[in-house]
């Protein structure tokens, strides 16, 4: 695949992308694991689709020393044993979030009452952030058609 155009080269794109990427850092200073935001954000892009944003977050979870099976159970969460509750509740807000076109009147009040509680209101709100991001990151990629393969851990650090 060719991407349509040169996201990196483009000065509209790269201000928009620093900003996205700045949501983003701001849920990594919450007290949500790393691997959680990392399974969110590998969860939305499986949904989505978005080939770039898979290499990106399954290599940086792994450099991070997320576990192979962990990775390549994410889209089978779940039936798999080796996520816990909280991780659960997070991928389940992930995928609810993601759909939300598909879910008349969104996501569902069970989906949010179990991700509460797990998570407190600053981690919510750091769980939809990047949850938004990460579907604004796959749509740019998709759309663009940005090629996936060739990225290498902490590339954009």
């Amino acid at each position: 695949m060719e991407a349509r155009l040169n996201l990196f080269a483009s000065p509209t794109a790269n201000k928009l992308i620093k900003h996205f990427v700045g949501a983003g850092k701001a849920a990594h200073e919450t007290s949500i694991p790393d691997s959680t935001l990392e399974l969110v954000k590998i969860r939305a892009s499986q949904i989505n689709g978005c080939g770039f944003c898979l290499d990106m977050h399954t290599k940086d979870a792994a450099a991070a020393g997320e576990t192979q099976q962990r990775l390549h159970m994410v889209g089978a969460w779940r039936e798999a044993t080796v996520f816990t509750e909280a991780e659960r509740a997070a991928l389940e807000l992930a995928e609810q979030g993601t759909r939300i076109a598909d879910a008349a009147g969104g996501v569902p009040d069970e989906v949010w009452a179990n991700a509460a509680k797990h998570y407190d209101s600053e981690e919510l709100v750091a769980l939809v952030a990047t949850i938004a991001a990460i579907n604004a990151f796959n749509r740019l990629n998709v759309i663009f058609q940005q090629p996936a393969g060739d990225y290498r851990p902490g590339q954009f650090a």
